[in-house]
Order: structure tokens, then sequence, then C-alpha cells
């Protein structure tokens, strides 16, 4: 399936940006604007049954990813950069860097596992049938976002497609890589839902970094932005030369993250 884009920015390196669940390619608007500022250019996509693109009759972390494939691979001159995924779009993340070959990937609270039982089934019920949040009820859950987010969120509800949680419906299938393709930071809510302590240990055991900044809930970089983007471009830095924007340079000191 062809998802719809939004490509942006006209440096020397190439970011792909996959989304979560409920959300689509415009909650990245301000992670994008700073990776367009430190030189990439940015291809991030709608998965189906969420913003602009279509909708799927079956939906599965497997059939997201060869979307993903089949329609940024041609934009491509090359392996990207960096691939990073928020949620359900990091778990999609990490079974397109098999086949794209990124020399980055950043997994961002990623849905790379989810509560057993009876608290995982209550979970996946709520996003099924909840009934989508007005301003106010946003505004008072999520506090720290920017009030553009907000509106964002409302818009991005709208478009989405409530029979995507049923992608989900197979716990077994939301696992971690089971081997680097490239280096790879996690960056974690404070206390993420889907990532426990042991699974964080187990994911640096295989190579991966770890990090979970304070303070913050499941989407982390709408919850502290600034000490999100110093957390990625740190650590991308370390990966590769990452321009310098003149506007950003002073912000980007010691990563704003601790070890979970």
């Amino acid at each position: 399936m062809q998802l719809a884009v939004r490509e942006s920015g006209q440096g020397p390196r190439t970011a792909v940006l996959v989304h979560g669940i409920m959300s689509d390619s415009r909650a990245w608007h301000r992670v994008t604007a700073e990776l367009e500022a430190h030189g990439f250019r940015v291809i991030a996509v709608d998965l189906a049954g969420h913003g602009l693109s279509p909708r799927a009759r079956r939906y599965s972390p497997g059939a997201w990813a060869d979307d993903v494939v089949e329609t940024v691979g041609p934009l491509l001159d090359g392996p990207p950069d960096v691939v990073m995924g928020h949620s359900l779009g990091a778990l999609v993340a990490s079974l397109v860097g098999d086949r794209l070959a990124p020399r980055a990937a950043i997994y961002v609270d990623p849905a790379f596992g989810f509560p057993s039982g009876v608290k995982g089934f209550a979970m996946k019920a709520f996003f099924a049938v909840a009934p989508r949040p007005r301003r106010g009820a946003l505004v008072k859950m999520n506090p720290r976002w920017h009030a553009d987010d907000v509106e964002i969120e409302l818009a991005t509800l709208r478009d989405w497609d409530k029979r995507t949680i049923l992608g989900l419906a197979d716990s077994r299938r939301l696992v971690p890589p089971q081997r680097l393709v490239a280096p790879s930071l996690v960056v974690l809510a404070e206390k993420s839902l889907l990532i426990t302590a042991a699974a964080a240990t187990a994911m640096r055991r295989t190579g991966m970094e770890v990090l979970a900044l304070p303070g913050t809930g499941h989407t982390v970089f709408r919850d502290d932005h600034q000490g999100f983007m110093s957390a990625v471009v740190d650590w991308l830095t370390a990966q590769y030369a990452v321009p310098a924007h003149p506007a950003a340079a002073q912000e980007l000191g010691a990563v704003g993250a601790v070890v979970a």
C-alpha cells in the first residue's frame, strides 16, 4: 500500500519517522523542524488507518512495515541515516530496519511489549471503545504539551481508524528486535507502560542504549521536547557528525536523561 508522506528539508542526511497508534505524521512537527535544522531531509509517513493514508481490511505490524518499505524505498538514494519510531511506530521501525538497513535507529517508548493478562486486555479494550477525548480533557491529561500538539492530537484522532487496535491483538508479535541492524537508542517515558525494567535490561544486553526522560509520559517528545531532542542529537552526534544549527547549538549540552 502506498502511504501518505510528509517530506521536508534538503539536508545531506535522511531521517524516516514513523508515528504511534492514533496519531500520524503531524505529531512529529517539532521534531521534524529540529532535524531539518541539523541537516536532515525528513520523510514522515502516515501508517495505514491513520492520517491521509488509506484504510486496510486487516492490520498487523508486518503489513505496516511492508507499506513503509514500499512507500519510502523509492524515495531513498541509499540507506537512511536514521529511522525513528514512537510506540507502534517503533515496532514498525524495527521491522523496517531489517530491510532498509539504516545507519542508526531510535525507538521512542516502543511497543516492544505489552502488559499481560487482564491489565493488557483492559488497555487494548480501552483504546478500542473509549470515546475520543475533548480538548479540555487532553490539556488536563497532558499539561506539558505545547498548544499546537493538543490541536494536532484532536485532528489525528478524528482521522484515526479504531480498527487499527486489532493489529496489536496478538501480543506475541510485540517484541524487540532480535538483532541490531544498526546502533540503536531507546528513549523511554519515566515510567513506561510498555517496557519493564527487565525488558530494558534485556535490550541493553543486545547492545541498545536505553535512556528514560524524567517527568515524561508515553509521548516523550511532547512532554519534554527539549530534553528529547538533546538526547537524540547528542546520541546521533556520537554516531556521526551532525551539522550544528547556530540557534540550537547552545541547547545541546548534557543529555537531559537518566538511565532507566
